[in-house]
């Protein structure tokens, strides 16, 4: 009988719910690219896999300060009108306010501005709306109270391309206004002096992603340029700028690329009391990366902190402050020279940090428990919307990454609140929430199927915010249905991993591991390299970590023997993983006792789909015979009227007959007696599918 696998191995099947995209090997071009320039054949697939084949695209790559960039000035329109306000504002000694916003873009984009602002002489202040009260952005209240403290001129930072109200109120009560944004345009543009927003610029242009900091960092500089006071300037505004890069995860190419690569070699020696005092209390180890070997080029990468030190380690310690405190503790640890008053709020973000993470898992376990209860039909919602009260929403957006994650479908979490009625003294409920998205599902247009439901909303592609009226819920979730439905097909609801290239476990070393220094700096639309090894033995494992994670030896048999340590994060709910399996991994730098070695991250794990000839057989006709968790199956392809049709039988003589194209089959002795069956289901699919490779389809 087609079924499950008998009870002692029963949970095998549990595995991550994913769909693996492998890149085509092109093995003649990598070897060519690999010989001219001095890298692996495998780092050159992953090069060619980044649209770079020729010796001086990756020249231009690897060695970004090679490259010849356009001057700001010829780029941003609005440039030389933003530094000519400022300029008279300084000379004139008006007031200055900078209106910031609560995550890390916006911290460290106020930080660096009143950094180089008071260095520049001005006269400046900031203000960053209350995350719990106000939300998003620069509003009325913070344009009269600026203009109530006699502010002569606003700089928004990372906000602000969307507040046509208040901007418009600071003309009115005759305040210039300077707005340095990177989000999407809206229909009208707000009527300030000046706009710095990269959307509004050429999309060939290599500031065209910059983040919020990034816009803020082009300011000050071409400002302090105009002023001859660039001296001493640049490289504590360059480590600013890279924390606000890699932390709000815009693309490491163009300027980003360059200037990122500069700020990560600066950072473990940093100029910057709270830099160093966050480093220290995040336990981020400063070592040195030896020098890859590429004869073809002269790179140095040495003291230099990696992206992930940023996006795992400093960046969540900032991120929590804005999502659970008071961002002024923020901006004081990254404006203060006084390193004891720099350890204090370094101390202060590791504490709000460790209660943020413990509010994430108390809320990914009730949301996982609530998904649990009930069972929504994903495949037929195709889409998760998750709303229970007494959520903290400013972690529910991390929340929602790890449902996605999970669940491979778009995530919309929120929370109930309390909102005061302006008509009534009573209260009334509202929706608060986030949301993440997938490769194939546009957040902000998905928001905006479902706008006359919102009272408030705002994102890009991958994420966003929203709120609304507590009785609009269920229509909100119906709605997001129907669009989800519009652009979502059945394969797209798992989580996908991008795979680069296969390796054999015997060619994983500290020697590619160095090599990889070369990519750096990796991170959005620059992925580090992922790596698939096929039937990996598991010989050992262990749960660490609070039982969140899987710690691992994986072994591969062959021509050389190969055995390395790795990691699997948040998998305890698949412990132990099969004997036998295809992984999926990144590559991690380990050291314990003194030695150094390689780990693997693992990212993805499946079934073997590639078996060896002890299990595989293959006939000349079109038909094969494989196994599959210990038992034998045959399988062939046959035709059921018009269409083709693979069947699967077991020793028994029960059949799965399946067509292209359905989401149930039918099980039985004949197809007179069968029964109709969800193929969907993890045991079925792996099924099918290493039914299929046998058959070579």
């Amino acid at each position: 009988m087609l079924e499950l696998p008998p009870s002692k191995s029963s949970h095998l099947h549990r595995l991550p719910n994913q769909r693996w995209q492998i890149y085509s090997p092109q093995p003649q071009q990598a070897e060519r690219l690999a010989a001219e320039i001095g890298l692996s054949p495998l780092l050159a697939q992953v090069l060619i896999n980044r649209g770079m084949d020729t010796l001086t695209e990756v020249q231009g790559f690897v060695e970004p300060e090679s490259l010849v960039l356009p001057q700001p000035m010829d780029e941003f329109p609005d440039l030389a009108v933003s530094v000519k306000l400022l300029r008279e504002a300084i000379s004139r000694g008006q007031k200055i306010a900078i209106c910031g916003d609560y995550d890390a873009d916006g911290m460290t984009s106020t930080a660096l501005l009143l950094r180089a602002l008071r260095v520049l002489g001005a006269n400046v202040d900031y203000a960053i709306p209350s995350r719990m009260r106000e939300g998003y952005g620069i509003n009325d209240r913070i344009v009269e109270e600026f203009h109530s403290e006699g502010v002569a001129l606003i700089l928004t930072v990372d906000n602000g391309i969307a507040a046509f109200g208040p901007v418009q109120r600071a003309r009115e009560l005759g305040v210039k206004v300077i707005i340095t944004d990177h989000h999407d345009l809206p229909p009208q543009l707000p009527p300030a002096d000046a706009i710095l927003n990269p959307k509004l610029i050429a999309e060939s242009s290599p500031y065209r992603g910059l983040a919020g900091v990034g816009v803020a960092y082009v300011l000050a500089i071409s400002l302090a340029q105009s002023l001859h006071k660039v001296g001493g300037l640049v490289n504590p505004l360059l480590e600013l700028f890279t924390l606000g890069t890699i932390a709000d995860l815009a693309p490491l190419t163009g300027v980003n690329r360059r200037w990122v690569k500069r700020g990560l070699r600066l950072l473990p020696h940093s100029q910057l009391a709270g830099v160093q005092a966050l480093i220290q209390v995040a336990g981020v180890q400063q070592g040195s990366s030896e020098t890859p070997l590429i004869p073809n080029f002269k790179t140095q990468v040495q003291n230099s902190l990696k992206p992930e030190d940023i996006g795992f380690r400093l960046g969540p310690r900032i991120n929590a402050v804005g999502r659970l405190a008071d961002p002024q503790i923020v901006i004081e640890l990254l404006t203060t020279d006084d390193r004891d008053l720099a350890l204090i709020r370094a101390m202060e973000c590791e504490q709000i940090n460790q209660r943020r993470q413990e509010l994430c898992l108390e809320i990914e376990q009730e949301a996982i428990a609530w998904c649990e209860e009930k069972s929504p039909n994903l495949q037929q919602e195709r889409v998760l919307v998750v709303v229970q009260p007494g959520w903290h929403h400013g972690v529910i957006g991390i929340v929602a990454s790890r449902l996605v994650e999970r669940y491979g479908v778009p995530v919309f979490i929120g929370t109930f609140e309390d909102e005061a009625d302006e008509d009534e003294p009573n209260k009334s409920k509202i929706v608060r929430g986030s949301a993440r998205g997938i490769p194939e599902f546009n957040v902000f247009e998905g928001l905006n199927f479902c706008a006359d439901l919102l009272t408030k909303f705002g994102g890009h592609k991958a994420a966003g915010g929203f709120s609304m009226p507590a009785e609009n819920l269920e229509k909100f979730g119906s709605q997001l249905s129907v669009f989800a439905n519009q652009c979502l097909e059945p394969e797209h609801l798992k989580p996908l991993v991008s795979v680069d290239v296969q390796a054999d476990l015997s060619e994983i070393n500290l020697d590619l591991y160095r090599q990889i220094d070369a990519l750096e700096p990796c991170g959005m639309e620059n992925k580090a390299p992922v790596f698939w090894t096929a039937n990996v033995s598991i010989t050992e494992q262990k749960i660490v970590g609070k039982g969140n994670h899987v710690k691992l030896t994986a072994s591969q048999t062959g021509k050389i023997p190969a055995s390395l340590g790795g990691i699997a994060w948040r998998w305890g709910e698949y412990f132990p993983l099969p004997r036998l399996v295809d992984i999926a991994y990144r590559l991690r730098e380990n050291t314990f006792n003194g030695k150094t070695s390689v780990q693997l991250e693992l990212l993805g794990v499946r079934l073997p789909v590639s078996l060896g000839n002890s299990d595989l057989r293959v006939s000349p006709k079109s038909k094969a015979e494989f196994d599959y968790y210990d038992r034998t199956y045959s399988c062939s392809l046959s035709r059921s009227g018009d269409l083709q049709e693979l069947r699967i039988r077991n020793s028994q003589g029960q059949i799965l007959a399946i067509q292209p194209g359905q989401k149930t089959g039918l099980l039985g002795n004949s197809r007179e007696n069968a029964q109709e069956v969800d193929v969907s289901r993890p045991f079925f699919e792996n099924l099918i599918q290493t039914a299929s490779r046998a058959l070579g389809i």
